[in-house]
């Protein structure tokens, strides 16, 4: 499928710098069916129905941005999947100033050998001691923030709380699951007495999310790989939920690709645990989820297709089109959407 059918313009005025506060005041936009419905994010409990449950990905952010130097060369990487116990693949801004086997130094006495580049220009960072890597990066790393944010202000002591979600646990993702930012625990008890429940799982997000679509087909873009980790009582608790009736709404397109790859023809969620690279474009037939709740993602980005295989391009296209115009916020830091493709929520277009 050609990537520039996933193309619209977005006013550089759009792109969130710093999320809202509180975090359950930003907007939401709300498609279900054919509906369009502006919202808040705090708007949830009203906008599902009893029964249905929220899938949440507990992982969190280590401070993956490392900036050194290899000589007199200054080297900026950025840790992006765990390779081994002490080996971190990573994407460095000035690779061709490295080259296997050269030692980059990134201050705090954190050093690492870079060796195996790989087709995409990253490299393998083998640290340099017995300390644990995250010990060595909370020395010499800083918070990852995305390129589109990262590019207009400094990472500051305010982005270690404001990216990460009230959920993270499981250290290992180098970038937020940013739907669930959304959440604070006065939103969860509001869901849980309305009879929404949730689970957990764990899938550390690399930095591959924000790689851009380079080709000019989908079919020959490669996806990165990420771990991820379904355990056997979310599984069945979930396949309980919709065989009593109720919908799995993921709270984000991470989620979402870790249940889609664990769940069978038969919409059967299993136990996983393991490496996905999963890459969701229009035509697919989605096996796990009925809801998806998620940002709004970049132009030509695997993510724009992965919700236009959920709700339709054309849908998509004209949804962002009224986003824009109606002054939502954009990516990680910016509003939500609810997605409904079935449009059967608890939500009616009068209360809009």
């Amino acid at each position: 499928m050609r990537v520039d059918l996933f193309d619209f313009a977005l006013p550089e005025d759009r792109i969130a710098l710093r999320p809202a506060s509180p975090r359950d005041s930003a907007r939401m936009l709300v498609l279900e069916g054919d509906a369009t419905l502006d919202r808040l994010a705090r708007d949830l409990p009203d906008c599902l129905r009893p029964g249905d449950i929220l899938v949440f990905n507990d992982t969190k952010v280590i401070p993956a941005q490392l900036e050194g130097r290899r000589g007199a060369a200054k080297i900026s990487a950025t840790l992006h999947k765990r390779e081994g116990l002490r080996q971190w693949r990573a994407f460095i801004r000035n690779a061709k100033r490295v080259r296997e086997g050269d030692r980059v130094e990134f201050g705090g006495g954190v050093a690492a050998i870079a060796s195996d580049r790989g087709r995409d220009g990253s490299f393998l960072l083998s640290f340099e001691g017995d300390e644990p890597v995250e010990l060595l990066l909370e020395r010499a790393g800083t918070m990852p923030l995305p390129p589109y944010i990262a590019g207009k202000r400094p990472t500051d002591e305010r982005d270690a709380e404001d990216y990460q979600t009230m959920f993270a646990k499981e250290k290992g993702a180098v970038a937020a699951p940013t739907a669930a930012l959304h959440f604070t625990p006065e939103l969860i008890e509001r869901l849980e007495v309305a009879g929404i429940g949730h689970v957990t799982l764990t899938l550390h997000v690399g930095a591959g999310t924000f790689l851009p679509v380079k080709a000019e087909d989908s079919d020959d873009h490669e996806m990165h790989s990420e771990w991820g980790r379904i355990d056997a009582d979310t599984a069945k608790r979930l396949n309980d939920v919709r065989a009593a009736g109720g919908r799995i709404i993921s709270i984000g397109t991470t989620s979402l690709r870790l249940l889609e790859s664990a769940a069978d023809d038969d919409r059967v969620i299993h136990p996983f645990e393991g490496d996905t690279d999963i890459f969701i474009t229009p035509g697919y037939r989605f096996k796990a989820i009925d809801g998806l709740m998620t940002n709004f993602h970049l132009p030509r980005s695997t993510l724009f297709m992965l919700v236009s295989a959920l709700m339709g391009r054309e849908r998509m296209l004209a949804a962002y089109e009224h986003a824009i115009a109606e002054n939502y916020r954009f990516y990680s830091y910016g509003d939500a959407s609810l997605l409904l493709p079935n449009g059967d929520s608890a939500a009616s277009p009068a209360q809009a």
